[in-house]
Protein backbone atom coordinates (compact mmCIF):
# COMPACT_ATOMS: atom_id res chain seq x y z
CA UNK A 1 0.00 0.00 0.00
CA UNK A 2 1.57 3.38 -0.99
CA UNK A 3 2.44 5.72 1.84
CA UNK A 4 0.61 9.02 2.23
CA UNK A 5 1.60 12.02 4.37
CA UNK A 6 -0.10 12.65 7.69
CA UNK A 7 -1.63 15.86 6.35
CA UNK A 8 -3.30 13.97 3.50
CA UNK A 9 -5.39 11.81 5.88
CA UNK A 10 -7.80 14.72 6.37
CA UNK A 11 -9.33 13.96 2.97
CA UNK A 12 -9.27 10.18 3.35
CA UNK A 13 -11.99 9.51 5.97
CA UNK A 14 -13.13 5.89 5.76
CA UNK A 15 -10.18 4.80 3.61
CA UNK A 16 -7.42 2.39 4.51
CA UNK A 17 -4.07 4.15 4.23
CA UNK A 18 -0.44 3.68 5.23
CA UNK A 19 1.68 6.33 6.95
CA UNK A 20 5.38 6.36 7.86
CA UNK A 21 7.25 8.49 10.37
CA UNK A 22 8.40 8.76 13.94
CA UNK A 23 6.61 8.36 17.26
CA UNK A 24 6.45 11.87 18.65
CA UNK A 25 4.72 10.86 21.90
CA UNK A 26 3.10 7.71 23.30
CA UNK A 27 0.10 7.81 25.67
CA UNK A 28 -1.28 4.69 27.38
CA UNK A 29 -4.94 5.02 28.39
CA UNK A 30 -5.88 1.65 29.89
CA UNK A 31 -6.39 -0.86 27.09
CA UNK A 32 -6.03 1.79 24.39
CA UNK A 33 -2.73 3.39 23.37
CA UNK A 34 -2.27 6.59 21.36
CA UNK A 35 0.75 7.41 19.19
CA UNK A 36 1.24 10.93 17.89
CA UNK A 37 3.03 10.12 14.66
CA UNK A 38 5.28 12.75 13.05
CA UNK A 39 6.37 13.19 9.45
CA UNK A 40 7.42 16.18 7.39
CA UNK A 41 3.81 17.37 7.08
CA UNK A 42 3.04 17.40 10.81
CA UNK A 43 1.44 15.22 13.51
CA UNK A 44 -1.34 12.64 13.31
CA UNK A 45 -2.99 10.82 16.18
CA UNK A 46 -2.98 7.02 15.82
CA UNK A 47 -5.30 4.90 17.95
CA UNK A 48 -3.97 1.49 18.99
CA UNK A 49 -6.72 -0.96 19.96
CA UNK A 50 -5.23 -4.46 20.48
CA UNK A 51 -8.31 -6.25 19.08
CA UNK A 52 -8.00 -4.27 15.82
CA UNK A 53 -4.37 -5.32 15.20
CA UNK A 54 -3.05 -8.42 13.51
CA UNK A 55 -1.15 -10.85 15.73
CA UNK A 56 2.34 -9.71 14.70
CA UNK A 57 1.53 -6.05 15.31
CA UNK A 58 -0.06 -6.73 18.70
CA UNK A 59 3.21 -8.18 19.96
CA UNK A 60 5.18 -5.12 18.89
CA UNK A 61 3.17 -2.41 20.63
CA UNK A 62 4.59 -2.81 24.14
CA UNK A 63 8.18 -2.15 23.02
CA UNK A 64 7.49 0.96 20.93
CA UNK A 65 8.74 4.26 22.39
CA UNK A 66 9.31 7.84 21.28
CA UNK A 67 11.37 8.27 18.09
CA UNK A 68 10.81 4.73 16.87
CA UNK A 69 10.49 4.82 13.09
CA UNK A 70 7.27 3.05 12.05
CA UNK A 71 5.02 2.22 9.14
CA UNK A 72 1.36 1.98 10.17
CA UNK A 73 -1.57 0.90 8.03
CA UNK A 74 -5.10 1.62 9.23
CA UNK A 75 -8.49 3.22 8.68
CA UNK A 76 -8.88 7.00 8.78
CA UNK A 77 -11.66 7.96 11.20
CA UNK A 78 -13.41 11.25 11.81
CA UNK A 79 -13.04 12.45 15.39
CA UNK A 80 -16.12 13.28 17.40
CA UNK A 81 -16.77 16.98 17.91
CA UNK A 82 -15.49 16.86 21.50
CA UNK A 83 -12.23 15.14 20.45
CA UNK A 84 -11.29 17.59 17.69
CA UNK A 85 -7.84 19.15 18.30
CA UNK A 86 -7.91 22.70 16.85
CA UNK A 87 -4.14 23.00 17.32
CA UNK A 88 -3.38 20.31 14.74
CA UNK A 89 -3.97 20.54 11.00
CA UNK A 90 -5.02 16.87 11.24
CA UNK A 91 -7.03 17.48 14.40
CA UNK A 92 -10.35 16.44 12.85
CA UNK A 93 -9.22 12.87 12.09
CA UNK A 94 -7.29 9.96 13.57
CA UNK A 95 -5.93 6.67 12.27
CA UNK A 96 -7.22 3.39 13.70
CA UNK A 97 -4.17 1.13 13.40
CA UNK A 98 -4.51 -2.30 11.75
CA UNK A 99 -0.88 -3.21 11.05
CA UNK A 100 2.33 -1.84 12.56
CA UNK A 101 5.85 -2.36 11.21
CA UNK A 102 8.93 -1.20 13.11
CA UNK A 103 11.23 0.22 10.44
CA UNK A 104 13.89 1.00 13.04
CA UNK A 105 13.86 1.22 16.84
CA UNK A 106 15.39 4.19 18.66
CA UNK A 107 17.49 4.60 21.74
CA UNK A 108 16.18 7.11 24.26
CA UNK A 109 17.15 10.55 22.87
CA UNK A 110 19.61 12.57 25.00
CA UNK A 111 17.09 15.43 25.24
CA UNK A 112 13.41 16.07 24.65
CA UNK A 113 12.70 17.05 21.07
CA UNK A 114 9.33 18.67 21.76
CA UNK A 115 10.79 21.92 23.18
CA UNK A 116 14.51 22.61 22.70
CA UNK A 117 14.74 26.24 23.84
CA UNK A 118 16.15 25.31 27.25
CA UNK A 119 18.45 22.53 26.05
CA UNK A 120 22.22 23.00 26.18
CA UNK A 121 23.23 24.20 22.70
CA UNK A 122 26.38 22.08 22.49
CA UNK A 123 24.32 18.96 23.26
CA UNK A 124 21.88 19.90 20.50
CA UNK A 125 24.74 20.43 18.06
CA UNK A 126 26.38 17.11 18.96
CA UNK A 127 23.11 15.34 18.15
CA UNK A 128 22.05 17.73 15.40
CA UNK A 129 20.36 14.95 13.42
CA UNK A 130 17.93 14.60 16.35
CA UNK A 131 17.63 18.35 16.89
CA UNK A 132 16.58 18.69 13.24
CA UNK A 133 13.51 16.57 14.02
CA UNK A 134 12.21 19.25 16.39
CA UNK A 135 9.38 21.51 15.29
CA UNK A 136 11.64 24.53 15.75
CA UNK A 137 14.37 23.32 13.41
CA UNK A 138 11.93 21.88 10.88
CA UNK A 139 10.23 25.28 10.72
CA UNK A 140 13.51 27.20 10.41
CA UNK A 141 15.03 25.03 7.69
CA UNK A 142 11.81 25.05 5.68
CA UNK A 143 11.59 28.84 6.05
CA UNK A 144 15.13 29.06 4.71
CA UNK A 145 14.17 26.91 1.74
CA UNK A 146 11.15 29.12 1.02
CA UNK A 147 13.27 32.28 1.15
CA UNK A 148 15.94 30.90 -1.18
CA UNK A 149 13.32 29.56 -3.59
CA UNK A 150 11.63 32.96 -3.70
CA UNK A 151 14.92 34.72 -4.43
CA UNK A 152 15.75 32.36 -7.27
CA UNK A 153 12.32 32.76 -8.85
CA UNK A 154 12.38 36.54 -8.44
CA UNK A 155 15.79 36.96 -10.04
CA UNK A 156 15.12 34.57 -12.90
CA UNK A 157 12.02 36.63 -13.68
CA UNK A 158 14.33 39.67 -13.84
CA UNK A 159 16.51 37.96 -16.47
CA UNK A 160 19.34 37.01 -14.10
CA UNK A 161 21.32 33.84 -14.79
CA UNK A 162 22.63 31.61 -11.99
CA UNK A 163 26.34 30.86 -12.31
CA UNK A 164 28.50 28.82 -9.94
CA UNK A 165 31.98 30.15 -9.20
CA UNK A 166 34.98 28.24 -7.79
CA UNK A 167 35.41 27.26 -4.14
CA UNK A 168 39.14 26.72 -4.68
CA UNK A 169 40.91 29.86 -5.79
CA UNK A 170 43.79 32.25 -5.21
CA UNK A 171 44.30 33.97 -1.89
CA UNK A 172 44.03 37.77 -2.02
CA UNK A 173 43.88 40.38 0.78
CA UNK A 174 40.20 41.36 0.81
CA UNK A 175 39.52 41.75 4.52
CA UNK A 176 39.12 38.68 6.72
CA UNK A 177 41.66 35.89 7.16
CA UNK A 178 41.31 33.13 4.58
CA UNK A 179 41.20 29.35 4.92
CA UNK A 180 44.18 27.92 3.06
CA UNK A 181 44.42 24.65 1.11
CA UNK A 182 47.88 23.17 0.46
CA UNK A 183 48.48 21.96 -3.08
CA UNK A 184 49.66 18.34 -3.29
CA UNK A 185 50.77 18.67 -6.92
CA UNK A 186 52.39 22.11 -6.53
CA UNK A 187 54.58 21.77 -3.39
CA UNK A 188 54.83 24.94 -1.34
CA UNK A 189 51.83 26.57 -3.02
CA UNK A 190 48.34 27.10 -1.68
CA UNK A 191 44.78 27.66 -2.76
CA UNK A 192 42.34 29.66 -0.64
CA UNK A 193 38.64 29.27 0.00
CA UNK A 194 36.95 32.46 -1.21
CA UNK A 195 35.72 35.03 1.31
CA UNK A 196 33.13 35.85 -1.35
CA UNK A 197 32.83 35.47 -5.14
CA UNK A 198 33.74 39.17 -5.49
CA UNK A 199 36.37 38.90 -8.20
CA UNK A 200 34.62 36.11 -10.08
CA UNK A 201 31.34 37.99 -10.29
CA UNK A 202 33.10 41.05 -11.64
CA UNK A 203 34.88 38.87 -14.18
CA UNK A 204 31.47 37.53 -15.21
CA UNK A 205 30.47 41.13 -15.96
CA UNK A 206 33.59 41.48 -18.12
CA UNK A 207 32.45 38.25 -19.74
CA UNK A 208 29.17 39.81 -20.83
CA UNK A 209 26.81 37.89 -18.51
CA UNK A 210 25.25 41.28 -17.53
CA UNK A 211 22.99 39.87 -14.79
CA UNK A 212 24.42 37.13 -12.54
CA UNK A 213 23.47 35.60 -9.21
CA UNK A 214 24.19 32.56 -7.11
CA UNK A 215 23.42 31.24 -3.65
CA UNK A 216 27.08 31.42 -2.68
CA UNK A 217 28.97 29.75 0.15
CA UNK A 218 31.66 32.00 1.63
CA UNK A 219 34.53 31.17 3.99
CA UNK A 220 36.28 33.37 6.55
CA UNK A 221 38.76 32.24 9.18
CA UNK A 222 37.86 34.87 11.75
CA UNK A 223 36.77 35.05 15.36
CA UNK A 224 33.17 33.95 15.69
CA UNK A 225 30.10 35.53 17.28
CA UNK A 226 26.38 34.87 17.31
CA UNK A 227 25.65 36.06 13.78
CA UNK A 228 28.81 34.73 12.13
CA UNK A 229 30.14 31.33 11.11
CA UNK A 230 33.40 30.22 9.42
CA UNK A 231 31.23 29.30 6.43
CA UNK A 232 28.08 31.18 5.58
CA UNK A 233 25.71 31.71 2.67
CA UNK A 234 24.80 34.84 0.77
CA UNK A 235 22.74 35.79 -2.25
CA UNK A 236 25.49 37.09 -4.48
CA UNK A 237 24.51 39.17 -7.49
CA UNK A 238 26.02 41.59 -9.98
CA UNK A 239 24.56 43.78 -12.75
CA UNK A 240 26.14 45.57 -15.71
CA UNK A 241 25.24 49.05 -17.00
CA UNK A 242 23.71 50.16 -13.69
CA UNK A 243 24.01 52.94 -11.18
CA UNK A 244 23.53 52.72 -7.43
CA UNK A 245 19.81 53.46 -7.62
CA UNK A 246 19.22 50.50 -9.96
CA UNK A 247 20.69 48.04 -7.47
CA UNK A 248 18.88 49.54 -4.49
CA UNK A 249 15.53 49.52 -6.27
CA UNK A 250 15.93 45.89 -7.34
CA UNK A 251 16.81 44.66 -3.84
CA UNK A 252 14.15 46.78 -2.17
CA UNK A 253 11.50 45.39 -4.47
CA UNK A 254 12.72 41.84 -3.82
CA UNK A 255 12.72 42.26 -0.03
CA UNK A 256 9.21 43.74 0.06
CA UNK A 257 7.80 40.95 -2.08
CA UNK A 258 9.80 38.27 -0.24
CA UNK A 259 8.44 39.29 3.16
CA UNK A 260 4.90 39.26 1.82
CA UNK A 261 5.31 35.85 0.19
CA UNK A 262 7.42 34.02 2.78
CA UNK A 263 6.41 35.59 6.11
CA UNK A 264 3.07 37.35 5.51
CA UNK A 265 2.62 37.83 9.25
CA UNK A 266 5.53 40.31 9.22
CA UNK A 267 5.08 44.05 8.66
CA UNK A 268 7.66 46.36 7.08
CA UNK A 269 7.77 49.61 9.04
CA UNK A 270 8.55 52.02 6.19
CA UNK A 271 8.38 51.78 2.41
CA UNK A 272 10.35 52.98 0.53
CA UNK A 273 13.27 52.12 2.82
CA UNK A 274 14.93 55.15 4.48
CA UNK A 275 18.30 56.26 3.05
CA UNK A 276 20.80 57.29 5.74
CA UNK A 277 24.30 58.62 4.99
CA UNK A 278 26.99 56.82 6.97
CA UNK A 279 28.08 59.90 8.94
CA UNK A 280 24.47 60.70 9.89
CA UNK A 281 23.96 57.12 11.07
CA UNK A 282 27.04 57.30 13.28
CA UNK A 283 26.17 60.73 14.70
CA UNK A 284 22.47 60.02 15.27
CA UNK A 285 22.47 56.33 16.22
CA UNK A 286 26.10 55.56 17.07
CA UNK A 287 26.04 52.68 14.61
CA UNK A 288 26.22 52.06 10.86
CA UNK A 289 23.52 49.41 11.25
CA UNK A 290 20.88 51.16 13.36
CA UNK A 291 17.80 49.40 14.71
CA UNK A 292 15.02 51.73 13.56
CA UNK A 293 12.03 49.76 14.87
CA UNK A 294 9.43 51.95 16.55
CA UNK A 295 8.45 49.02 18.80
CA UNK A 296 11.36 46.69 19.53
CA UNK A 297 9.04 44.34 21.43
CA UNK A 298 7.05 43.61 18.28
CA UNK A 299 8.42 40.30 16.88
CA UNK A 300 6.76 40.87 13.51
CA UNK A 301 8.05 44.38 12.82
CA UNK A 302 10.80 44.76 10.21
CA UNK A 303 12.66 48.04 9.87
CA UNK A 304 14.72 48.03 6.68
CA UNK A 305 17.00 50.93 5.77
CA UNK A 306 19.86 51.75 3.43
CA UNK A 307 23.11 53.18 4.78
CA UNK A 308 24.95 54.97 1.97
CA UNK A 309 27.95 57.25 1.27
CA UNK A 310 30.64 55.38 3.21
CA UNK A 311 34.18 56.70 3.55
CA UNK A 312 36.35 54.80 1.08
CA UNK A 313 39.40 54.47 3.33
CA UNK A 314 40.13 54.21 7.02
CA UNK A 315 43.50 54.62 8.77
CA UNK A 316 45.53 51.62 9.89
CA UNK A 317 47.40 51.31 13.18
CA UNK A 318 50.72 51.86 11.42
CA UNK A 319 49.67 55.16 9.83
CA UNK A 320 48.66 53.82 6.45
CA UNK A 321 45.29 53.32 4.81
CA UNK A 322 43.03 50.39 4.15
CA UNK A 323 39.61 50.10 2.54
CA UNK A 324 36.62 50.48 4.84
CA UNK A 325 34.30 48.21 2.90
CA UNK A 326 35.58 46.81 -0.42
CA UNK A 327 38.71 47.69 -2.43
CA UNK A 328 36.87 47.18 -5.74
CA UNK A 329 34.35 49.94 -5.08
CA UNK A 330 34.07 53.11 -7.11
CA UNK A 331 34.45 56.51 -5.41
CA UNK A 332 31.68 59.04 -5.70
CA UNK A 333 32.01 60.79 -9.05
CA UNK A 334 33.00 64.11 -7.48
CA UNK A 335 35.85 62.36 -5.62
CA UNK A 336 37.36 60.42 -8.51
CA UNK A 337 39.92 63.17 -9.10
CA UNK A 338 41.05 62.92 -5.46
CA UNK A 339 41.55 59.17 -5.84
CA UNK A 340 43.57 59.59 -9.04
CA UNK A 341 45.72 62.19 -7.29
CA UNK A 342 45.83 60.14 -4.05
CA UNK A 343 44.83 63.26 -2.14
CA UNK A 344 42.17 64.05 0.50
CA UNK A 345 42.21 60.32 1.32
CA UNK A 346 40.07 60.61 4.46
CA UNK A 347 37.43 62.62 2.59
CA UNK A 348 36.91 60.31 -0.37
CA UNK A 349 33.42 58.85 -0.27
CA UNK A 350 32.49 55.68 -2.11
CA UNK A 351 29.44 54.30 -3.86
CA UNK A 352 28.95 51.61 -1.26
CA UNK A 353 25.69 50.72 0.42
CA UNK A 354 24.52 48.47 3.22
CA UNK A 355 21.04 47.06 3.69
CA UNK A 356 20.29 47.06 7.41
CA UNK A 357 17.44 45.29 9.17
CA UNK A 358 16.51 45.52 12.85
CA UNK A 359 20.05 46.43 13.92
CA UNK A 360 21.90 43.97 11.67
CA UNK A 361 23.75 44.37 8.41
CA UNK A 362 21.60 42.27 6.09
CA UNK A 363 23.71 42.86 2.98
CA UNK A 364 26.36 45.06 1.47
CA UNK A 365 27.54 46.06 -1.96
CA UNK A 366 28.80 48.82 -4.20
CA UNK A 367 29.14 50.19 -7.69
CA UNK A 368 32.50 48.82 -8.82
CA UNK A 369 35.61 50.58 -10.05
CA UNK A 370 35.59 49.28 -13.64
CA UNK A 371 38.50 51.41 -14.88
CA UNK A 372 41.87 49.69 -14.30
CA UNK A 373 43.83 52.91 -13.71
CA UNK A 374 41.43 53.98 -10.96
CA UNK A 375 41.39 50.55 -9.32
CA UNK A 376 45.18 50.49 -9.29
CA UNK A 377 45.18 53.82 -7.42
CA UNK A 378 43.14 52.16 -4.65
CA UNK A 379 45.85 49.55 -4.15
CA UNK A 380 48.53 52.25 -4.21
CA UNK A 381 46.70 54.20 -1.49
CA UNK A 382 46.69 50.99 0.54
CA UNK A 383 50.47 50.93 0.27
CA UNK A 384 50.87 47.94 -2.04
CA UNK A 385 54.00 47.90 -4.16
CA UNK A 386 53.84 47.52 -7.94
CA UNK A 387 55.04 43.94 -7.54
CA UNK A 388 52.35 43.13 -4.95
CA UNK A 389 49.63 44.75 -7.07
CA UNK A 390 50.55 42.67 -10.10
CA UNK A 391 51.01 39.49 -8.08
CA UNK A 392 47.71 39.76 -6.20
CA UNK A 393 45.45 41.68 -8.58
CA UNK A 394 47.13 41.73 -11.97
CA UNK A 395 44.51 39.38 -13.43
CA UNK A 396 41.72 41.79 -12.41
CA UNK A 397 43.49 44.87 -13.74
CA UNK A 398 44.15 43.17 -17.07
CA UNK A 399 40.54 41.96 -17.36
CA UNK A 400 39.28 45.51 -16.95
CA UNK A 401 41.31 46.62 -19.98
CA UNK A 402 39.08 44.55 -22.31
CA UNK A 403 36.03 46.80 -22.50
CA UNK A 404 34.76 46.11 -18.97
CA UNK A 405 31.26 47.56 -18.56
CA UNK A 406 30.17 49.71 -15.62
CA UNK A 407 28.74 47.33 -13.02
CA UNK A 408 27.69 46.94 -9.42
CA UNK A 409 26.13 44.46 -7.07
CA UNK A 410 25.28 43.40 -3.57
CA UNK A 411 25.27 40.30 -1.38
CA UNK A 412 22.41 39.94 1.14
CA UNK A 413 23.19 37.39 3.84
CA UNK A 414 20.87 34.38 3.70
CA UNK A 415 21.64 33.23 7.25
CA UNK A 416 20.96 36.61 8.84
CA UNK A 417 17.77 37.22 6.88
CA UNK A 418 16.34 33.84 7.90
CA UNK A 419 17.47 34.40 11.50
CA UNK A 420 15.59 37.70 11.66
CA UNK A 421 12.47 36.38 9.92
CA UNK A 422 12.44 33.36 12.26
CA UNK A 423 12.96 35.54 15.37
CA UNK A 424 15.97 33.47 16.37
CA UNK A 425 18.86 34.81 18.50
CA UNK A 426 21.69 33.68 16.20
CA UNK A 427 22.33 32.14 12.80
CA UNK A 428 23.21 28.73 14.24
CA UNK A 429 19.47 28.17 14.65
CA UNK A 430 18.82 28.47 10.90
CA UNK A 431 21.78 26.44 9.59
CA UNK A 432 21.35 22.69 9.30
CA UNK A 433 24.84 21.78 10.54
CA UNK A 434 26.51 24.82 12.15
CA UNK A 435 29.77 25.22 14.03
CA UNK A 436 30.08 26.34 17.65
CA UNK A 437 31.13 29.86 18.61
CA UNK A 438 34.77 28.74 18.49
CA UNK A 439 34.33 27.07 15.08
CA UNK A 440 34.11 23.43 16.21
CA UNK A 441 31.89 20.83 14.59
CA UNK A 442 30.69 18.78 17.56
CA UNK A 443 28.80 16.30 15.39
CA UNK A 444 31.66 15.31 13.09
CA UNK A 445 34.48 16.10 15.51
CA UNK A 446 36.18 18.74 13.39
CA UNK A 447 38.76 20.15 13.25
CA UNK A 448 40.79 17.01 13.84
CA UNK A 449 44.39 15.91 13.65
CA UNK A 450 45.63 14.10 10.54
CA UNK A 451 48.03 11.17 10.23
CA UNK A 452 51.59 12.10 9.34
CA UNK A 453 51.27 10.31 6.00
CA UNK A 454 48.42 12.63 5.00
CA UNK A 455 50.45 15.70 5.98
CA UNK A 456 53.48 14.43 4.06
CA UNK A 457 51.35 14.11 0.91
CA UNK A 458 50.66 17.84 0.95
CA UNK A 459 54.11 18.84 2.20
CA UNK A 460 52.89 20.07 5.57
CA UNK A 461 54.98 19.93 8.74
CA UNK A 462 53.40 20.69 12.12
CA UNK A 463 55.20 23.34 14.15
CA UNK A 464 55.53 22.32 17.77
CA UNK A 465 54.51 25.00 20.31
Amino acid sequence: MPRILNQETVGQIGSEVAISGWVNTRRDMGKITFFDMRDRSGLLQVVIVPSELDDASRELVTAIRSEYCLNIAGIVQKRSEKQVNPNLSTGTVELLAKRIEILNPSKTPPFELEETAGINEELRMKYRYLDLRSQRMQRNIRLRDSLVSFMRDFLHAQDFVEVETPYITKGTPEGAREFLIPSRTQPGKFYALPQSPQQFKQLLMVGGMERYFQIARCFRDEDQRGDRQPEFTQLDLEMSFVEREDVLQLIEDMMIKMVKAVTPEKRIQQVPFPRIPYREAMEKYGSDKPDLREDKDDPNLLAFAWVIDFPFFEPTDDGGWTFSHNPFSKPNDEHMEWLMEKSHISEIMTQQYDLVLNGYEAGGGSIRNHQPEALKKVFEVMGLSEEDIQSQFGHMLEALTFGAPPHGGIAPGIDRLVMLLANEPNIREVIAFPKTGDARDLLMGAPSELPKAKLDEVNIQIKKT
